[in-house]
């Protein structure tokens, strides 16, 4: 009977062990590298990804398509279904910043430079030249999704 206790013991520890190492591998994953693809009429841009909560918790919706409006003839923002995990923080925000805004929950994508904030969280940033998002009013249908997955 002793041997039979010790070995059930044995195997839920096993299965515990092998649990646990699976829920590591998910949520809380490294976004090092990790690109994000949007997509604008025919137009493709690539950003690099933050490493950080709110980055993650934007991933998790992916992919999107969305209606991009224009604010403030700086940014084109949108709402995603929910609000995101956030913290507090300081950035200097600059064209081509994908950022999160804290006070809306809106994602706000700047095209032009704006300066410092603390109700701003930085998602990533794009590569390259992001003219298609200087367009006058808003633009429909744009897909974000990831470029490559981390494994």
């Amino acid at each position: 009977m002793k041997k039979l206790i010790t070995l059930f013991t044995a195997l839920l520890l096993m299965l515990s062990t092998s649990l646990t190492a699976c829920e590591n591998d998910n949520p809380e994953k490294e976004i090092k590298d990790m690109k994000l693809k949007v997509t604008v009429g025919d137009v493709v841009l690539t950003a690099t990804l933050e490493d950080n909560p709110t980055s993650r918790d934007f991933i998790s919706l992916l992919p999107l398509t969305v209606k991009l409006d224009d604010y403030a003839s700086s940014e084109k923002i949108f709402y995603p279904e929910r609000k995101l995990k956030n913290q507090k923080g300081s950035i200097n925000v600059s064209a081509g910043d994908i950022t999160y805004y804290v006070p809306w929950g809106n994602i706000a994508i700047f095209y032009k430079d704006f300066g410092r904030s603390t109700d701003l969280i930085k998602i990533g940033r794009f590569e390259g030249n992001i003219d298609v998002l200087k367009t006058a009013g808003s633009l429909d249908n744009v897909k974000f999704e990831l470029l490559n997955e981390q494994k």
